[in-house]
């Protein structure tokens, strides 16, 4: 595809490495012709570089297949993920899976893309229903004050919780941020 013809998000293959387009910007030089800035972030490493095309430059999509993924459980560092239409399973360390371990519980939904076979991103879920193990009890007169207090999940992640919220009750976590939502009524 031309380099005019990017957009947000896609993914694009720049000297044999995979890269998804962050932003870009159509930039017009003094003398010479238009260029696009582009910021791309590495799938390999996470990191991001600045690249400028030119708009009749060439560069090659690169496609990645999204599946749905069960996640099924955890064994030290490797995490065991089932592809829900074919059920062949597959098997991540702690640096492909991410935050992952921290907000999924067995039989968790999520999205893994792939390119040529091998998992590139993790998607998880933007929110999870946690149910609280451990938190200190309400405090008399903490409605007063905004106050929050930490609060260990079932899957040993510690939110910042509001001063009413007990144990055993079950609450949603963002998983992008990390923040509690709110309370799950069951």
């Amino acid at each position: 595809m031309r380099a005019s013809e990017m957009r947000k998000g896609q993914t694009v293959k720049i000297d044999g490495k995979l890269y998804a387009i962050v932003d870009y910007q159509h930039v017009k030089l003094g003398k010479g012709g238009a260029v696009f800035q582009t910021k791309l972030k590495s799938l390999a490493d996470g990191s991001i570089q600045n690249i400028r095309l030119r708009a009749e430059e060439m560069v090659e999509e690169a496609y990645l297949d999204k599946r749905s993924y069960e996640y099924l459980y955890s064994s030290g560092s490797e995490h065991v993920l089932m592809d829900t239409t074919t059920y062949d399973q597959i098997t991540l360390d702690d640096d492909a899976f991410g935050d992952g371990p921290k907000y999924l519980k067995p039989n968790s939904q999520l999205q893994v893309s792939m390119y040529e076979g091998k998992p590139l991103i993790i998607t998880l879920p933007n929110t999870v229903d946690l149910e609280v193990t451990d938190t200190p009890p309400e405090i008399k007169g903490a409605t007063a004050t905004n106050q929050n207090k930490p609060a260990t999940m079932e899957t040993g992640l510690v939110v910042q919780v509001p001063a009413f919220v007990k144990i055993g009750e079950l609450i949603r976590v963002d998983t992008r941020t990390g923040e509690y939502l709110t309370r799950v009524k069951e």
